[in-house]
């Protein structure tokens, strides 16, 4: 079948545009961004694209490797079940990161948008502006606006990079928050379903809250 006669481009060339862009790039990639790069001189429809993705999603679905959506695109990623395998291909070991800053995540994917001073109410304890420069670093929070009271501070909330990091298209595919649960409850949750349930070895946390008190650690105002 000839998409565009002009470029002749058939079905079968447009799937293998579309395979190879999402495949080759850094990012995932939108239908909108495949339209705008690799396919701009393709007079292509989204219904279309739709189709040729969902035809490229099924091709791979038994392998390695997966065509999956995320809220930032497209991309093509190793299997889930084929994680522990793979873990000796790493040259460093993933980051562990600490509890509190596990638990500070969890309030604002649970509670966004939420000011720094909420989320050490419902914590208890002072937030360390070491977690939150780790989280704003890592781009899994943005300030999303500021809260209209006195010294107007800054509300917290996810970004698509937080959606893409943990394999979601949005977050209504977070675990379900039961009321009343603990926040190490969610934390452990989050650890062991995104992150992996791999022991922490010792003095390997990242960002624990004691950074704070350490003059050598680079802190930042965040409201």
């Amino acid at each position: 079948m000839i998409i565009d006669e002009k470029h002749e481009v058939t079905e079968l060339k447009l799937k293998q545009i579309v395979e190879a862009a999402i495949f080759t790039s850094e990012t995932p990639l939108t239908l909108d961004k495949l339209k705008q790069t690799v396919l701009i001189n393709v007079k292509v429809s989204n219904s279309l694209l739709n189709s040729i993705l969902s035809d490229i999603k099924s091709d791979y679905s038994s392998r390695g490797v997966n065509l999956v959506k995320l809220a930032s695109g497209y991309r093509f990623q190793a299997a889930e079940n084929l994680g522990q395998w793979l873990t000796n291909l790493l040259y460093e070991k993933p980051a562990k990161y600490s509890r509190a800053l596990l638990e500070t995540l969890a309030l604002i994917a649970y509670k966004q948008p939420i000011t720094r001073g909420e989320i050490e109410n419902v914590r208890g304890v002072s937030v360390s502006s070491n977690i939150v420069r780790t989280l704003v670093e890592r781009n899994w929070i943005k300030v999303v606006g500021h809260k209209e009271v006195p010294g107007r501070p800054s509300l917290y909330g996810t970004t698509n990079e937080f959606l893409d990091y943990f394999s979601l298209t949005s977050l209504s595919q977070l675990p379900e928050l039961i009321e009343p649960e603990s926040l190490d409850i969610i934390a452990q949750r989050i650890e062991n379903e995104f992150m992996g349930q791999a022991e922490e070895p010792a003095n390997q946390e990242v960002d624990s809250e004691e950074d704070s008190a350490n003059p050598d650690k680079l802190s930042v105002e965040t409201e």
